[in-house]
């Protein structure tokens, strides 16, 4: 069999031909585009991996955010929380202080009302009695109660301890005005007289007085010079009531009532006329 080289040649030829057309104008653009293709993906994928992280790095500082302001909420909540408590404090001082006040206001208004009706009452109880007593006596004595009154005086005067003489001679001696005898009514010329020449005759000398009528000394008289003082009146009798009264307008259970109690209650007899050398 003969072979025909021509046609051999002619073929592979043909072949080289459509190889080289083939890679020239199919594979070529072929492989660019897979090329291009996979240059695509490769960007997409790290375009990808960089948002990625991107998005990584965003919920990093969200969270990191978010933790701040979780951080700084549990702060302000807390100071505002203490804030408060110390408010609140300050409010339950302010109203306790004030309710304190309210309460000892409301006391002082209640001891200074008992304290007004105890002075009334014995005001009243006073005035009472001075008027009975001063009726009895001038109806079973000759005399008036003014007169007996300074009938006492002028005896107590003759009666001094030698201790209270002493005081009233040394404060005569250095006294450089008169004598002042006080009483609640007008002495008449006759007790006068008698209480003068009780005090020539009791300090053996002349003594100046000088009478002065004193409503504030309650049925009594008084004497008083350079700090001495020589005095009798009805209302160191009723001394004793005054203080009955104030224990019956004390509530019992106040210190005040307490205090009542166990104070000494001196009598009237213990009460009665005396000298002191205040």
């Amino acid at each position: 069999m003969l072979i025909d080289w021509f046609t051999i040649v002619a073929q592979v030829l043909n072949f080289l031909i459509l190889v080289w057309l083939m890679k020239r104008f199919l594979y070529k653009p072929i492989l660019h585009a897979i090329d291009e293709r996979e240059k695509r993906i490769a960007a997409e994928l790290a375009e990808a991996r960089t948002q990625k992280a991107e998005a990584r790095k965003e919920r990093d500082t969200f969270k990191q955010k978010n933790e701040a302001f979780d951080r700084q909420r549990s702060a302000l909540l807390s100071k505002a929380t203490d804030e408060a408590q110390v408010e609140r404090r300050r409010l339950l001082d302010e109203a306790r202080q004030a309710a304190d006040a309210l309460r000892a206001k409301r006391q002082e208004t209640l001891i200074n009302d008992a304290h007004n009706l105890n002075q009334a009452i014995m005001r009243r109880a006073r005035r009472e009695v001075f008027a009975i007593a001063r009726k009895a006596l001038m109806d079973l004595a000759a005399t008036s109660l003014e007169e007996r009154l300074g009938e006492v005086f002028t005896r107590r005067l003759r009666e001094l301890d030698s201790q209270a003489k002493a005081n009233l001679a040394e404060a005569f001696e250095t006294a450089a005005a008169p004598v002042l005898v006080r009483s609640a009514f007008d002495l008449p010329a006759a007790q006068r007289t008698a209480i003068q020449t009780a005090l020539n005759e009791t300090f053996a000398a002349e003594i100046p007085v000088r009478f002065k009528t004193a409503p504030e000394v309650i049925s009594g008289i008084e004497l008083t010079t350079n700090g001495q003082k020589v005095a009798w009146s009805i209302a160191d009798y009723l001394a004793s009531l005054e203080k009955g009264v104030a224990e019956l307008l004390t509530p019992k259970d106040t210190p005040e009532a307490k205090a009542a109690t166990e104070s000494e209650v001196p009598g009237p007899a213990t009460q009665g006329a005396g000298a002191d050398g205040t």
